[in-house]
């Protein structure tokens, strides 16, 4: 089983889940597809499975590391954004709402640079604190080490597989939130992430 799955807390793990979307941060694995490295590149994207009929075998020597994600809630949460080639439609659509917020035009480069300062400290997964209503949905939050999506009135727990369990959406909790500032922002003015199914 290869290391390639991400989960909201951004680590790459090996579990056999494969989810609903695909994305890389480099170069991340050696010629025996071990990952020696958590990120090559800031420019951390998310990308559909299939785009235009290419092919490619998963964790070829010196091409970049496909990693997969169970939806795109969770590669947010990790810190990814829509990649702008295979999923133009959505990469516009995050972007015009970026802008919106920051009252400034926007462009992979400076996106890229304010998501790599939100979501890493020292090495280190940057989490904040917020309350739990500010907070929009799609955005993933930790209770207790385990990651959580904010979904309707609901919290769903993660898993590779799936959202393994539901319980209520506490009404006035502070909690730690995974999805870094920028995508909570967008989120907040409306942008609606893929789900997995497991959710709905």
């Amino acid at each position: 089983m290869l290391q390639n799955r991400v989960t909201p807390f951004g680590e790459i793990v090996a579990l056999p889940g494969r989810g609903l979307m695909m994305g890389n941060r480099g170069v991340l694995h050696d010629a025996d597809r071990r990952i020696v490295r958590s990120s090559q590149v800031r420019r951390w994207i998310a990308c559909v499975l299939e785009f235009r009929g290419r092919h490619r075998r998963v964790m070829a020597p010196n091409r970049y590391t496909e990693l997969f994600f169970l939806d795109e809630a969770t590669a947010f949460g990790a810190g990814h954004r829509p990649c702008a080639e295979c999923r133009h439609a959505d990469y516009q659509r995050y972007r015009s709402l970026w802008e919106r917020w920051s009252g400034a035009s926007a462009n992979a480069d400076l996106m890229d640079a304010t998501l790599q300062a939100d979501r890493i400290a020292g090495g280190r997964k940057r989490t904040y604190r917020d309350r739990l209503p500010n907070l929009p949905d799609g955005t993933y939050i930790a209770i207790d080490e385990k990651a959580w999506l904010v979904w309707g009135s609901a919290l769903f727990a993660w898993s590779d597989s799936g959202y393994v369990s539901r319980r209520p959406r506490p009404i006035r909790d502070e909690v730690e939130v995974l999805t870094p500032r920028a995508s909570v922002a967008v989120l907040t003015l409306g942008y609606r992430p893929a789900i997995h199914p497991t959710a709905e």
